[in-house]
This record gives structure tokens, sequence and C-alpha cells, in this order.
């Protein structure tokens, strides 16, 4: 019984543990984005507008990801 109790209690919980693991792909490509287009722009600076671009819109992308995987726990 105290089984089923336990059970029941985390099943609230499930969905914030599971965005907090869904945050952590999000969170490490946004790190790439930013670091490897600093990297860039310091070896090439004549194409820094076109570096940037680039990493706004892979931003766009990794944040998408994150914001759709906190929707998801409230969907079920």
């Amino acid at each position: 019984m105290a089984a089923m109790e336990t059970l029941a209690a985390l099943d609230g919980h499930i969905g914030a543990v599971g965005y907090g693991l869904a945050a952590i792909g999000p969170g490490v490509g946004i790190g790439y984005i930013f670091g490897n287009g600093v990297q860039a722009m310091a070896r090439q600076p004549e194409a820094t507008g076109l570096i940037r671009t680039n990493m706004i819109l892979g931003f766009a992308f990794c944040e998408a990801l994150a914001l759709i995987g906190i929707v998801m726990p409230f969907v079920y």
C-alpha cells in the first residue's frame, strides 16, 4: 500500500524531472553554438555578420526544442 502512495505522490513530479533531463540537450547545443561562433568570428572577422546570423538562427532552433519540452509534461 505504501508503494502505491509513493507512486501517486511522484506522478505529478515525473514531468518536471523529464523536462529537467530534456533541457540538458538544448543547453549543451546553445553552448556549442555560441562557443564555436565566437571562435569563428575571431578567426574570420570579415564574416562576423554571417556568423552572427547563423548563430541566432541556431539558437532559435535549440530554444524551440526547450520550449516544446516544457509544454510536453502538461499535454499528458
